[in-house]
């Protein structure tokens, strides 16, 4: 997730002033891909912030990672994880299967990580809806929904299989994951006894299937 501003890397890019989109996209990576990754960050700001703390390999690995993950994701969601395979990833990011495999061992852990990714999103816009003033419960609700419709028709939501025992033990070995669907669960819970306590949600519902019905979202 490359801002145009970023500077320095041995990735290739060149700067952009004013925040403009001008950087040149690496040889090594494909240009949608690329693409992708500039819009991701608002402002070179928050990506020299998250990055200053890293060395210099440290942040060509993070790109690399990043970019991997941001093809994992829109592949998942255009062709779902069983038609998806490591091959693809890589030639769709510009590198081959073995620098792939450095990263992520295998094709649940791809899977796992734009997992682990979808839900910092979540709890980001979990977050920004946490914090508006004079907001009713039913408002952050009806917005974290409606984030959740416009990623998903995007092709921005990765779809996985909830069938798939490899792929879940990867989810639940990730302390990240676990705590982000925590996190995200007892804030939307929260707000659904507040809605219904409001009047705003049928209080003879238990609160457990509107949750579940906006996590099928």
């Amino acid at each position: 997730q490359l801002p145009p501003q970023a500077v320095g890397l041995s990735l290739g890019l060149t700067q952009a002033g004013g925040g403009q989109a001008g950087a040149a996209c690496p040889g090594h990576l494909n240009r949608a891909v690329f693409s992708q990754l500039i819009s991701s960050f608002r402002d070179a700001a928050d990506y020299n912030r998250r990055m200053s703390r890293l060395s210099f390999k440290e942040q060509v690995l993070r790109a690399r990672e990043d970019a991997i993950i941001a093809s994992v994701n829109r592949l998942l969601a255009d062709k779902g994880f069983d038609l998806m395979t490591v091959d693809e990833v890589a030639a769709d990011v510009g590198i081959a299967k073995a620098s792939l495999y450095k990263h992520f061992p295998s094709k649940e852990a791809l899977a796992a990580a734009a997992m682990v990714r979808l839900m910092d999103r979540t709890q980001a816009v979990v977050d920004q809806q946490a914090a508006r003033t004079g907001a009713t419960a039913l408002d952050r609700l009806q917005a974290l929904t409606r984030w959740a419709l416009e990623t998903q028709l995007a092709g921005e939501m990765p779809t996985v299989p909830s069938q798939n025992s490899t792929l879940r033990a990867e989810l639940m070995a990730h302390k990240g994951y676990l705590d982000a669907i925590l996190r995200v669960s007892d804030t939307l819970g929260a707000w659904i006894l507040d809605a219904q306590a409001q009047g705003d949600i049928n209080p003879g519902l238990p609160p457990e299937v509107v949750l579940y019905t906006i996590y099928a979202r």
